[in-house]
Protein backbone atom coordinates (compact mmCIF):
# COMPACT_ATOMS: atom_id res chain seq x y z
CA UNK A 1 0.00 0.00 0.00
CA UNK A 2 1.02 3.19 -1.44
CA UNK A 3 1.33 6.19 1.29
CA UNK A 4 -0.90 9.29 0.72
CA UNK A 5 -0.19 11.82 -0.57
CA UNK A 6 0.43 14.23 3.06
CA UNK A 7 2.43 11.82 4.37
CA UNK A 8 5.05 11.13 1.63
CA UNK A 9 8.36 12.96 1.90
CA UNK A 10 9.61 14.20 -1.50
CA UNK A 11 12.45 16.27 -3.36
CA UNK A 12 16.09 16.29 -3.10
CA UNK A 13 16.42 19.20 -0.73
CA UNK A 14 14.56 17.94 2.07
CA UNK A 15 16.53 13.97 1.36
CA UNK A 16 19.57 15.49 2.05
CA UNK A 17 18.52 18.29 5.12
CA UNK A 18 17.22 14.81 6.68
CA UNK A 19 20.82 12.57 5.86
CA UNK A 20 22.53 15.65 7.31
CA UNK A 21 21.16 16.77 9.91
CA UNK A 22 18.54 14.43 11.12
CA UNK A 23 19.09 12.71 14.35
CA UNK A 24 19.58 8.90 13.40
CA UNK A 25 18.58 5.45 15.43
CA UNK A 26 20.29 2.76 14.08
CA UNK A 27 19.28 -1.17 14.21
CA UNK A 28 20.85 -4.45 12.25
CA UNK A 29 18.69 -3.75 8.96
CA UNK A 30 17.75 -0.12 8.97
CA UNK A 31 18.42 3.25 9.96
CA UNK A 32 15.67 5.69 10.73
CA UNK A 33 16.16 9.36 10.51
CA UNK A 34 14.48 12.26 12.25
CA UNK A 35 14.38 15.65 11.63
CA UNK A 36 11.80 18.62 12.41
CA UNK A 37 9.42 19.77 9.34
CA UNK A 38 11.13 22.58 7.24
CA UNK A 39 7.95 23.13 4.94
CA UNK A 40 9.64 25.72 2.99
CA UNK A 41 12.30 22.61 1.51
CA UNK A 42 9.30 20.80 0.40
CA UNK A 43 8.41 21.15 -3.35
CA UNK A 44 5.21 23.61 -4.22
CA UNK A 45 2.67 20.53 -4.83
CA UNK A 46 3.47 18.98 -1.93
CA UNK A 47 3.28 22.89 0.45
CA UNK A 48 0.09 23.00 -1.24
CA UNK A 49 -1.25 19.45 0.35
CA UNK A 50 -2.85 20.13 4.02
CA UNK A 51 0.12 19.58 6.97
CA UNK A 52 0.61 16.32 8.54
CA UNK A 53 2.38 15.30 11.95
CA UNK A 54 4.62 12.98 10.19
CA UNK A 55 6.38 12.73 6.56
CA UNK A 56 7.75 9.65 5.12
CA UNK A 57 10.16 8.20 2.66
CA UNK A 58 11.74 4.53 2.41
CA UNK A 59 14.85 4.64 0.56
CA UNK A 60 15.70 0.80 -0.43
CA UNK A 61 18.65 0.59 -2.76
CA UNK A 62 19.82 -1.69 -5.07
CA UNK A 63 22.62 -2.72 -2.63
CA UNK A 64 19.13 -4.04 -0.71
CA UNK A 65 18.57 -6.48 -3.88
CA UNK A 66 19.35 -6.46 -7.64
CA UNK A 67 14.99 -6.47 -8.76
CA UNK A 68 13.56 -3.39 -8.69
CA UNK A 69 10.32 -5.78 -8.09
CA UNK A 70 12.02 -6.93 -4.35
CA UNK A 71 12.62 -3.54 -3.52
CA UNK A 72 9.28 -1.79 -4.56
CA UNK A 73 7.73 -4.90 -2.06
CA UNK A 74 10.01 -3.85 0.71
CA UNK A 75 8.98 -0.18 0.19
CA UNK A 76 5.32 -0.89 0.28
CA UNK A 77 5.52 -3.23 3.17
CA UNK A 78 6.96 -0.43 5.18
CA UNK A 79 4.65 1.51 4.26
CA UNK A 80 1.72 -0.38 4.69
CA UNK A 81 3.33 -0.53 8.15
CA UNK A 82 3.99 3.35 8.87
CA UNK A 83 0.39 3.71 8.32
CA UNK A 84 -0.95 1.01 10.61
CA UNK A 85 1.61 2.60 13.34
CA UNK A 86 -0.21 5.32 15.76
CA UNK A 87 2.73 7.74 15.31
CA UNK A 88 2.75 10.39 17.37
CA UNK A 89 4.96 13.69 16.82
CA UNK A 90 4.34 15.35 20.01
CA UNK A 91 2.35 18.31 18.62
CA UNK A 92 5.22 18.88 16.27
CA UNK A 93 5.62 18.27 12.20
CA UNK A 94 8.22 15.33 11.76
CA UNK A 95 10.27 13.88 8.76
CA UNK A 96 11.09 10.60 8.93
CA UNK A 97 13.54 8.84 6.45
CA UNK A 98 13.94 4.58 6.59
CA UNK A 99 16.92 3.39 4.76
CA UNK A 100 17.32 -0.38 4.75
CA UNK A 101 20.38 -1.32 5.13
CA UNK A 102 22.41 -4.54 2.81
CA UNK A 103 21.09 -7.90 3.68
CA UNK A 104 17.66 -7.14 5.11
CA UNK A 105 15.68 -8.11 2.16
CA UNK A 106 17.05 -11.53 3.26
CA UNK A 107 15.06 -11.14 6.45
CA UNK A 108 11.38 -12.59 6.96
CA UNK A 109 8.88 -9.11 6.70
CA UNK A 110 8.23 -10.19 10.65
CA UNK A 111 11.63 -9.41 11.25
CA UNK A 112 11.95 -5.78 9.53
CA UNK A 113 8.53 -4.63 10.81
CA UNK A 114 9.63 -5.38 14.18
CA UNK A 115 12.89 -3.50 14.25
CA UNK A 116 10.89 -0.91 12.68
CA UNK A 117 8.90 -0.80 15.83
CA UNK A 118 11.73 -0.92 18.38
CA UNK A 119 13.00 2.04 16.33
CA UNK A 120 10.25 4.07 16.80
CA UNK A 121 9.58 3.24 19.78
CA UNK A 122 13.09 4.23 20.53
CA UNK A 123 12.69 7.21 18.79
CA UNK A 124 9.98 8.08 20.99
CA UNK A 125 7.52 8.23 18.46
CA UNK A 126 4.76 5.19 19.42
CA UNK A 127 4.09 4.34 22.96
Amino acid sequence: MALPQRHRLKGQRVFDQVYQRGSRHQGPAMVLRILDAQPGLLPLEQQLHPPSPWRCGVVVSSKVHKRAVRRNRLRRLLHGHLLAQSIGAGGRSLWLLLSLKPGSADLPSQALLGECNQLLHQAGLTP
